[in-house]
């Protein structure tokens, strides 16, 4: 039988996971939000950036 409070003594992250949660919060991602307000201020100043 798995002894559980044993196996959680052993038990270590990955390194591998904790450096992707590293760099996912670490970089700037533009989300929906961030395209429409580009899109919204554009509209009101009639400019277009490429």
């Amino acid at each position: 039988m798995i002894n559980y409070e044993e196996e959680l003594k052993k038990f270590e992250p990955s390194l591998d996971v904790t450096d992707a949660e590293g760099a996912i919060y670490n970089r700037e991602l533009t989300d929906v939000l961030d395209i429409l307000q580009e899109i919204l201020k554009e509209t009101k100043t009639g400019t277009r950036r490429k």
